[in-house]
């Protein structure tokens, strides 16, 4: 009898209480709920930089396409006030997924000096929702009536 108590004693040490395992189980728990986090959180900051980049895409495309008109074409009517661009460029669908909705104002650039009628001031807004977000960036530039180039064949 004294042999099976003592091997009885000595696996009683090597064995874990249900305390030990109850707190290893926990600690496990929160080191995956911390890694989670951590990947849901960088998946998030990943959406939003996408989500400026496209923004700040469809902002230099309108700016860019200002290059190609001339002085007269930049008087508010012939340049579209307002548009719709989608997140996927290569989607026409303006039902699905992030859509971008901006605005083209031109005005005369108020700069106080003698060539203020040949200056205009043209700024492009765009604006969309994250989830429930509102968010927008805007681009504004000035535009000189002998600063175009007249480039285009």
């Amino acid at each position: 009898m004294h042999a099976f108590t003592q091997r009885n004693r000595v696996c009683r040490t090597r064995a874990f209480s249900l305390v030990e395992i109850v707190i290893a189980l926990m600690l496990i728990g929160l080191l995956v709920l911390a890694v989670y986090s951590a990947i849901i959180s960088g998946m998030g900051t990943m959406r939003m930089a996408r989500e400026n980049l496209r923004a700040t895409q469809i902002l230099l495309e309108k700016m860019e396409a200002l290059r190609l008109y001339s002085w007269t074409q930049l008087n508010p009517g012939f340049i579209p006030t307002t548009f719709i661009a989608n997140y996927d460029v290569n989607s026409s669908s303006t039902t699905s997924g992030i859509l971008y909705s901006g605005e083209v104002t031109i005005a005369d650039a108020a700069t106080g000096t003698t060539y203020t009628d040949d200056m205009k001031r043209v700024t492009v807004r765009v604006t969309w929702k994250t989830g429930a977000i509102n968010r927008s960036r805007e681009m504004t530039t000035y535009v000189c009536r002998s600063g175009l180039q007249n480039y285009v064949y």
